[in-house]
């Protein structure tokens, strides 16, 4: 009994000895990777948090014209503004006018009314000398405070926390009174530049697979020195920079460019009618599929490197053919390679910027240049943290799509 009780005692300090080594070990471990974890949460998961949070948050209208905005809180945005609503816009015009913050009011109500930024600079500029009744002075300085679209423009403006952004970005609205409806049709440009946005990446995956599988297989087949010396000129791209690859495709594909002299040469097409293939989508197309091509390369060679060839060769030796021996023995174990390629260049492809701006033109803008519009010219950064929102929940649709028809285990990047 006494042996028995002994046994006991030390599995149990040996138990805690190897619990207390192990949590030795995870706490060194957690402390060596804790400066890279705070390094991402403050350099990269922060900023983006805090950037699509402006998607849904606008305080702008509600902190430079409180006065306004708590007017404002109380009408139902269908009868007629009242006395106290005009004073409390007199008000706030008069000191952010003084604070010069009149500028900010008025492009925050201009989004959601187009064409009264002049109302309220033009306004503010009198509203000092106003009089009571506010009602009959403010009207008389300019009548479209008569207009009631105005006041509800600016109790949308007044809610601090909104989905309008965001219902711009599909090309809605939100009312005053809380409903969606569609935009104008003249400003229903976001969902056109989101579905040209998917179609691009789509088909410049395709044009990726297509030509990226043949040279992965070449690479895994051959013997290591060639395929090694061939797999450099697959990464030399990366060595170059993006701007000047996309800068070259422009002197390649202009009307008296390479491309376009050599189809000449070889009598394609007639020497005054040559092809356009720059500032559309064509441009676009062929321009991104150059640069995002070794993306699928590398993961589909990695893939195709560790499949062995006594399979295909016990197929062939069981009665197969060439082709039969392919594509039932050797394509389908390289799917892991496919989806992880695939997955890899659309996820870049969708939030492609430099080549689109570069070669697009009109009909190959994408999404990301009017997100880049919005950040640096017309200041709109909830509306741009909105399409950015977007577009990352298109991409987790794809990814749990992805996941549930192909399986996340099944991919790998080498």
């Amino acid at each position: 009994m006494a042996d028995t009780a002994n046994v006991e005692i030390d599995d149990k300090l040996l138990k805690k000895r190897l619990d207390k080594a192990l949590f030795k070990n995870r706490s060194r471990a957690f402390l060596l990777v804790l400066p890279l974890l705070l390094f991402l949460l403050v350099a990269f998961i922060g900023p983006i948090l805090y950037f699509l949070s402006h998607g849904f948050i606008d305080k702008t209208f509600a902190a430079l014209m409180p006065q306004t905005t708590e007017a404002l809180s109380e009408w139902d945005a269908v009868s007629d503004p009242t006395e106290e609503m005009f004073a409390a816009v007199v008000a706030d015009m008069v000191v952010a006018r003084k604070n010069k913050t009149i500028g900010r009011v008025a492009t925050r109500v201009n989004r959601d009314k187009p064409g009264t930024r002049s109302l309220f600079t033009s306004s503010a500029r009198k509203a000092a000398k106003l009089e009571a009744p506010f009602s009959e002075s403010l009207p008389a300085v300019k009548k479209d405070w008569n207009d009631i679209e105005v006041w509800q423009a600016m109790k949308t403006a007044s809610r601090q926390y909104t989905l309008g952004y965001y219902a711009a970005a599909l090309d809605m609205k939100v009312n005053a009174d809380g409903s969606f409806e569609r935009q104008d049709e003249k400003r229903r440009i976001h969902m056109t530049l989101l579905l040209r946005t998917m179609q691009i990446s789509f088909l410049v995956t395709v044009f990726c697979l297509a030509l990226g599988y043949p040279v992965a297989y070449l690479l895994a087949t051959l013997p290591a020195r060639t395929s090694n010396l061939l797999l450099i000129l697959v990464l030399l791209p990366f060595w170059t920079s993006i701007l000047v690859r996309t800068t070259a495709w422009i002197a390649m594909l202009q009307a008296q460019g390479v491309v376009n002299d050599l189809l000449v040469f070889f009598g394609m097409t007639p020497d005054d009618a040559r092809f356009s293939l720059i500032y559309n989508k064509t441009g676009t197309l062929i321009a991104m599929t150059h640069i995002l091509l070794p993306f699928m390369v590398l993961p589909l060679y990695s893939v195709m490197k560790g499949i062995p060839p006594s399979y295909v060769r016990a197929a062939k030796s069981l009665g197969a053919n060439n082709w039969t021996a392919f594509w039932r023995v050797y394509a389908p174990q390289t799917i892991p390679g496919i989806g992880a390629g695939a997955l890899l260049v659309f996820i870049v492809a969708i939030g492609y910027y430099i080549t689109p701006a570069l070669v697009g033109g009109q009909d190959g803008t994408m999404i990301s240049n009017i997100i880049d519009d919005h950040m640096r010219k017309s200041l709109n950064w909830n509306l741009a943290a909105a399409l950015g929102g977007v577009l990352m929940v298109i991409v987790m649709v794809l990814y749990y799509v992805y996941d549930r028809i192909v399986g996340i285990d099944n991919m790998k990047l080498g």
